[in-house]
């Protein structure tokens, strides 16, 4: 005959413990019977009487009691190391896997999807989906980038970088560029409005009614912008936007303008211009470099809440939206905040040339 089995022996502090997880609301159902049987066996209860009833098995306890003596409370729960669900996917077919994502495109396909990966490896795409988030990958994910290579990039990026660190007094900092064939499209037939449940609809064909180009300059202190739209984006057009500029800027301040190389920009006649009035002074982003610019921020503000959902059966209906668009944005303008400095744009960049250079050589 088996004879009985000590009971377990617990310290206050183990069976405070085990008492606050036989009680919590919250714990994981196995924990929390795992922390019953111990307390029973605590009080001197034979496995089988705890196993019928905790609804378990016999040697379910008596490992219980074994390891909680073994390593008390602290490993409680956790699996041992060769114990457990064993992977139903070798190791070797997991790298396998693995390396075909990192190394290989299928034929024709210029990334893997769940299915191609699936059938060249000989397994079920939800088990090459958990592979890939096991191991981070998501090859139907690109990201862009441009590195720019203007021989002046750091002498630029410093020099518009400062201009919005720290503006120069008495002056305005005006970032400028143009939104040029801004289309006006009307959709070949009428949408119906959101309602509950659903979402508004639009067509997606269209008929194309002309364009426009917006000038703007985005004032870096206040927000503000000043803009206007024009049939073309010559160096003509620009003139006019320097004019209205210097006619709403304050004579008493220094008007600096951060803008792009495009052409239009360096053209003779705005050089001749600028020459007649010195207090206007052009900073150039690095070529390649249009995040330097604030204002695409605004540009992409106003294509996102007023252009691209739009529908303009002419161009004055388009340019009168973006007038629109311009004017409440100015009755309650908010700058837009600049914080990477120099140094760390110019070390982004230099990882980002060292990384393409690792790729190409």
């Amino acid at each position: 005959m088996r004879s009985p089995v000590p009971p377990l022996e617990l310290s206050q502090a183990d069976e405070a413990f085990l008492a606050a997880i036989a009680k919590a609301q919250t714990a994981p159902h196995a924990e929390v019977v795992r922390a019953q049987a111990l307390l029973m066996a605590g009080d001197g209860l034979a496995n089988t009487a705890i196993a019928s009833a905790l609804g378990v098995s016999p040697s379910s306890v008596a490992n219980w009691r074994a390891r909680f003596a073994d390593e008390g409370w602290a490993k409680l729960g956790k699996v041992r190391r060769g114990r457990g669900r064993k992977p139903s996917i070798p190791a070797e077919k997991v790298e396998a896997i693995v390396h075909a994502t990192l190394h290989e495109t299928p034929p024709g396909h210029t990334h893997w999807s769940c299915r191609t990966m699936a059938k060249a490896q000989g397994v079920s795409p939800d088990t090459v989906q958990r592979i890939w988030s096991g191991h981070g990958l998501k090859p139907h994910l690109v990201k862009t980038f441009k590195l720019s290579h203007d021989p002046h990039f750091e002498e630029k990026l410093t020099d518009v970088v400062g201009l919005y660190l720290n503006p120069p007094e008495k002056a305005i900092v005006l970032c400028v560029d143009e939104k040029s064939q801004i289309q006006a499209l009307d959709r070949t037939q009428p949408g119906l409005p959101i309602k509950r449940g659903r979402a508004g609809t639009m067509t997606h064909d269209y008929k194309r009614n002309g364009t426009t180009t917006l000038f703007a300059a985005l004032d870096v202190l206040t927000g503000k912008v000043i803009g206007e739209c024009h049939p073309r984006h010559r160096n003509r057009e620009f003139l006019r936007f320097l004019r209205t500029i210097d006619r709403q800027v304050p004579k008493s301040q220094d008007v600096h303008l951060i803008l792009d190389n495009y052409g239009t920009h360096g053209h003779a006649n705005v050089k001749n211009w600028l020459a007649k009035h010195p207090r206007f002074q052009l900073h150039f982003v690095p070529t390649s470099s249009s995040w330097l610019n604030m204002v695409e921020c605004w540009f992409g503000l106003l294509t996102e809440q007023a252009l691209r959902r739009g529908s303009f059966g002419s161009v004055p209906e388009l340019i009168a939206a973006i007038q629109e668009y311009l004017d409440n944005h100015n009755d309650d303008p908010k700058p837009f905040i600049w914080t990477a400095t120099v140094e760390e744009l110019i070390a982004k960049v230099r990882r980002g040339r060292a990384a393409l250079h690792s790729i190409a050589s």
